[in-house]
């Protein structure tokens, strides 16, 4: 056992390290620290991991540091726990006996065998609370070593040597031995192009020489000084004429500003309308400033001839509606003042919330982005990046599930595909998924897309194929040869459909697998427990407790949760789990082979490195509280922080997969453009697939996602809607922005400029943590209270302290596009190779995702997914922007994600009542914006108001819909009768509604269509989800009881002939659908008393009938679609409607007879209760 001398900042974990095999003679081997992995970039202008006095753990060259608790840092109270991390042996890390054997063999025939499999992704790492973490070696035996070759070797067969370059224009790569060989006895002739070398006399000098400048040519160089600079040949050097004895570095400024003269650049030997070269060539001049000064975004905003009458009409209803309501209240019903009352406090609260609504509305604006300038200026050569690697920051993307029955493996599998193939650097990306119910189903379906993944990427890259989803792709009903020139395109797309259709095949067959291996193996041991029972000398009749466990391929025990739900091993109760499924891939391209009878397509010109993916599922225990999805995005905010820290953050459902793969880097145009600093998040719309045509429940949602959210773009930025958003790492770890604006006075119009990145902490920071800024001058004390209250605010894992001042640096804006006074980093410094991943930095992630790392830190307090809600993500975004920060919509002309939404009346129910109740739930809390701060603007703040409030409207409109049934019924009308003044005044307020739709469909994009089952939806929702949802969160806020829900099934994909929108009929009673029946019934049967009783009446009062009929069929209307997903797929209304309706017509009848009798003196007529 080895462990190394404390230090004030290490991890409160004792890690063990011991071999896990037979041998008795081997020793502990002592491993380096994992803290500096923290510092990817080489750069001497990047921060140290531990802050500016941080003490750097010095490296020996090993693999593992163990870290103890017996630190100064003790002094904050916690609770620690010891952790042993047992290695077995692999071919990465044996003992000291076999690495002598393996060192001889290897020297015997002077080669050494390359292992087929790393050690960190054959590994399952497992942990949590007062537990051992191991390293659980998956045995593998199918695997495959796979033909590889570096984009940097010769492409001669049999040939792995370094190539040199331009020896032939087709750029056909070679080594130096086997050009000889081609000059010498293949003719001079190319084997790539078939053509003559244009130069085969070259002598070994000229080879040397070319060999020298490749290697240089892989070297970043700094940027060279002017000392060191060599004149181009076809500029002449001119020298003074004052004097001819003056020094070598004369001030050619002073000598330019006494002759005139120019040099350079738009000078006689290089004009600005480019020159000849050679023979009949030309060169165009440079264009020196556009990938500099060029933009990555433009904001383009909405035509004046549109949104000017779309504002003037605002005004206009808003005056409407005062003057409405004041004439309204002026004008009371004397005969029916209960029915006047009712019905004007109803209005008051309906034109209180449009205004509510409408006010955020005023600015709408657009966004594009231009692609062409991040690639030139992040994936060019320059002087700080001569061979062009990606300068790009990376990007962490998050999918995250619970339950494989609800949410099926395969869609989580094309989701994990789509990240997979995605366009962005290999290297500066990784894929997490958060599989919260610790399954074994998961685990597998993820193992099986990694092995198809290998085939699937590197077709997508090569054919450029569009979505990257193969479900999605191969499920096309479009031309698939459109835009297709390869030849070989249709057999390698012939061949990669049946590999997928293979392994649909198998993820579907993975229940069914894993329960006969689990009943196999829990048979052999209870046939192990029964030979031991004999040869005890036990009684065989006697029952043998074998737990019944659920069993990996390898025959171990899976340490997640078993079928049988035992202690340890059930869905709130077992240990945590990560495993690497591909390591992270090499910095150089890696292209494939040719077609074999092992490779499928032909990869020899295509990058076949795969993305970095891990498989988490974070520790669950008893007492403790997971937090639900909130809880589990921090433990992947935590994992992937030590595993691979990339300064940006994607999160996905497992159901939103990729649909263009260029949508990460339309998001990176706005955090890496000038003021991208300040924007904490860039929101992508959801556009949901397999929605019936007619979109009966509005499950597009496009009046939210294409009017509202593009409406608060123009304020401080759109809404966090749970998925589909790139987030900046250090805004989730709730640090202020570098510059905020502060609104004071009326409607925030007075604004205060905020330079909130400052050494010391302020007490403005109240909801926010202020990053100090490496480099600058900061006072030691600060430092040493800043250190100090890291681990109350992270936890106490020094690796992941380490790595927020390295996030917050890679995240920043390069040099040129930082304004006065702000820092950011030199270009080129990312450019760099990621340190791989060792045992011990997966260790350390195991220790972050215990169940007890949160307790006594601000881990959904202040920091991450906010707790506390049902709708977590709506508040984690409300507390960026009350910290100052901006959030941008992204809307791709292609779009960004796609996924699926419930499109069953019930499913659908269930999600709108969790949104509202998340709702309620803002509204009682501090997160209201009512208490928002200052850096938030007005309308902005509104517009978060009304987030909470509109659930009440349910109330009212519950209400307002049974009016008009009790108009009829009683033959009274909300007004004394329907004046001239009346009917112009709701003319007015609905035609200005009808015309605002209208300007709202034409600066939006959407469709009347999508606009009207909106309206539909709303009062749907408003009369059955919405109540339940404020009966709900008023029984929290006051009773405590807290409220559960389960997850939304996500349809699975339908086999050939199946009905696409079979969920569509199916009817599911629930109790939200009372309350809308209620309304239909009670509307239906008032219609018919109200016409049977006008009809026969002595004295007919037609207007009142009119009146009550026309808003009875305006609910009515709304209605439709509840009702008709009442009757199913062949319009058979359900038994409970007939039943309902009877019950309430007997009711109606009952109360009608006692209020109002009928005249006459009969005494049958009398009718009394008992």
């Amino acid at each position: 056992m080895v462990k190394t001398a404390t230090s004030p900042s290490s991890s409160p974990v004792t890690i063990t390290v011991s071999p896990g095999g037979k041998e008795t003679g081997s020793r502990s081997i002592g491993l380096t620290s994992p803290v500096p992995r923290a510092s990817i970039s080489n750069n001497t202008n990047s921060p140290s991991p531990l802050g500016s006095r941080g003490n750097r753990r010095a490296s020996s060259g090993g693999r593992y540091c163990s870290m103890s608790k017996d630190d100064p840092i003790e002094e904050i109270k916690s609770e620690f726990v010891t952790y042993t991390v047992h290695i077995p042996p692999t071919p990465d890390h044996r003992s000291i006996s076999a690495s002598l054997t393996s060192l001889n063999e290897d020297g015997k025939d002077g080669v050494k065998l390359k292992p087929e499999r790393s050690f960190i992704s054959g590994t399952i790492f497992t942990g949590g609370y007062n537990s051992v973490t191991r390293g659980h070696v998956i045995d593998c035996s199918l695997e495959r070593p796979e033909i590889l070759k570096s984009g940097l070797s010769c492409g001669m067969k049999g040939c792995d040597e370094k190539a040199i370059q331009g020896k032939c224009e087709c750029g056909y790569k070679i080594c130096r031995d086997c050009y000889l060989d081609c000059v010498g006895s293949g003719g001079g002739h190319c084997p790539g192009c078939k053509e003559p070398y244009k130069d085969v006399i070259d002598g070994d000098d000229d080879e040397d020489e070319d060999q020298v400048r490749s290697e240089a040519e892989d070297q970043a160089f700094p940027l060279p000084s002017m000392a060191d600079f060599k004149l181009d040949k076809r500029l002449s050097l001119v020298k003074s004429f004052k004097g001819q004895n003056h020094p070598p570095d004369f001030d050619h400024t002073k000598w330019l500003f006494e002759t005139k003269g120019t040099y350079g650049y738009g000078n006689a030997v290089w004009p600005k309308d480019g020159f000849e070269v050679g023979s009949g060539g030309f060169e165009h001049p440079p264009d020196f400033g556009e990938r500099s000064k060029r933009p990555l975004t433009r904001k383009v905003g909405v035509s004046a001839a549109i949104l000017s009458p779309y504002r003037l009409l605002i005004m206009l209803r808003l005056a409407a509606l005062g003057f409405f309501l004041t004439w309204r209240i002026r004008h009371p019903n004397h005969d029916a003042m209960w029915l006047w009352g009712m019905s004007v406090t109803c209005e008051l609260w309906f034109a209180f919330s449009w205004v509510l609504d409408q006010l955020p509305k005023l600015c709408p604006v657009n966004r594009l982005t231009d692609l062409s300038v991040l690639k030139g200026r992040f994936e060019s050569p320059n002087l700080r990046n001569p061979k062009g690697r990606s300068d790009l920051p990376g990007i962490d993307v998050f999918v995250s599930t619970a339950d494989p029955e609800k949410e099926p493996p395969l869609v989580t599998a094309n989701t994990i595909l789509s990240i997979l193939a995605v366009d962005y650097p290999v290297e500066k990306l990784a894929c997490y998924l958060s599989d919260d119910g610790g399954s074994l189903l998961t685990f597998e379906a993820l193992a099986e897309t990694a092995s198809f993944a290998r085939i699937w990427v590197p077709f997508c890259r090569k054919h450029n194929i569009e979505p990257r989803n193969p479900e999605a792709y191969f499920g096309q009903k479009r031309d698939f040869l459109k835009n297709k020139v390869r030849l070989d395109f249709v057999r390698e797309r012939r061949r990669v459909k049946r590999e997928y259709d293979e392994f649909k095949v198998r993820i579907n067959s993975l229940p069914d697998s894993i329960r006969r291996r689990s009943a196999a193996y829990n048979a052999h041991e209870e046939l192990r427990a029964k030979k031991k029972q004999m040869e005890m000398g036990g009684n065989l009749s006697d029952p043998i407790k074998v737990l019944k466990a659920t069993w990996m391929s390898d025959g171990s025990h899976w340490p997640g949760t078993w079928a049988s739900s035992e202690p340890d091993h059930s869905k709130g109760d077992h240990a945590g789990i990560i495993q690497a499924m591909l390591a992270p891939p090499n910095a150089e391209p890696v292209y494939g082979a040719e077609v074999d009878g092992e490779n499928l397509i032909d990869t020899t010109e295509v990058d076949t490195r795969l993305p970095m993916l891990v498989y988490v599922s974070r520790e669950k225990r008893p007492g403790y509280d997971h937090n639900k999805k909130a809880g589990a995005m921090n433990a992947l905010v935590r994992t992937s922080a030590i595993m691979s820290n990339g300064p940006f953050i994607l999160n996905l459902d497992c159901d939103h997969y990729i649909y263009n793969s260029l949508a990460l880097r339309e998001g990176m145009c706005f955090m890496l453009d000038r003021g991208g600093d300040r924007i904490c998040y860039v929101q992508f719309p959801q556009r949901f697939e397999g929605i019936d045509p007619n979109d009966r429940y509005a499950n597009h949602n496009t009046v939210f996602f294409d009017v509202s959210m593009r409406a608060l773009d123009g304020l401080q930025g759109p809404m966090y809607v749970g998925t589909g958003c790139i987030f900046r790492r250090t805004a989730l770890y709730g640090f202020s922005p570098p510059r905020a604006t502060e609104h004071q006075g009326w409607f925030g119009r007075r604004k205060i400029k905020l330079f909130l990145r400052k050494p010391k902490v302020t007490k403005k920071a109240e909801d926010g943590i202020l990053l100090p800024i490496n480099g600058e001058h900061n006072d030691d004390d600060d430092v040493d209270i800043e250190s100090l209250l890291l681990p109350k605010r992270f936890g106490n894992s020094t690796s992941l302290a380490a790595s927020i001042p390295v996030a917050e640096y890679q995240g920043r804006l390069l040099q040129d596009l930082q304004g006065k006074g702000n820092q950011g980093r030199p270009a080129g410094s990312l450019a760099v190779p990621r340190e791989p991943l060792d045992a011990a930095t997966v260790a350390e992630a195991i220790s972050v995702i215990s169940c007890f790392y949160e307790d006594k830190t601000e881990w959904g307090n202040r920091v991450g997914w906010i707790y506390g809600s049902v709708t977590e993500d709506v508040v984690t975004g409300y507390r960026m922007h009350n910290r100052g920060w901006r959030s941008v919509y992204c809307v791709t002309k292609r779009d960004a994600f796609r996924g699926t939404a419930p499109i069953n009346l019930t499913d659908r129910l269930h999600q709108v009542l969790r949104w509202a109740t998340g709702s309620v739930e803002i509204f009682f809390s501090r997160n209201n914006a009512l208490f928002a701060s200052r850096r938030m603007k007005f309308l902005q703040r509104v517009a978060y108001f009304n987030v909470g409030m509109y659930p009440f409207t349910s109330m009212f409109l519950l209400v307002y819909c049974i009016l008009p049934a009790v108009s009829l019924f009683s033959g009274q009308f909300i007004v004394q009768s329907l004046s001239v003044t009346f009917l112009i005044f709701l003319l007015a307020i609905t035609v200005t509604l009808c015309l605002l739709a209208i300007l709202e469909i034409k600066w939006s994009g959407i469709t009347l269509h999508d606009w009207w089952r909106n309206e539909q939806f709303w009062l749907i929702g408003g009369t059955s989800a919405h109540p339940a949802a404020v009966l709900q969160g008023l029984l929290k806020v006051i009773a405590g009881v807290d409220i559960s829900f389960t997850l939304t099934s996500k349809s699975a994909t339908t086999e050939d002939g199946d009905d696409e929108f079979a969920e569509l009929y199916v009817v599911k009673w629930s109790f939200l659908m009372v309350p809308p029946i209620t309304i239909m019934m009670l509307n239906m049967i008032a219609i018919a008393v109200g016409v049977a009783r006008t009809m026969y009446s002595t004295f007919p009062q037609w207007s009142k009938l009119l009146g009550g009929v026309f808003f009875s069929f305006w609910v009515l209307s709304h209605l439709y679609p509840f009702a008709k997903g009442l009757m199913g797929r062949r319009g058979k209304v359900p038994t409970i409607v007939f039943v309902w309706s009877g019950l309430l017509s007997i009711i109606i009848s009952l109360l009608w007879v006692y209020i109002s009798p009928p005249s006459g003196r009969h005494d049958y007529m009398k009718f009394q209760f008992p």
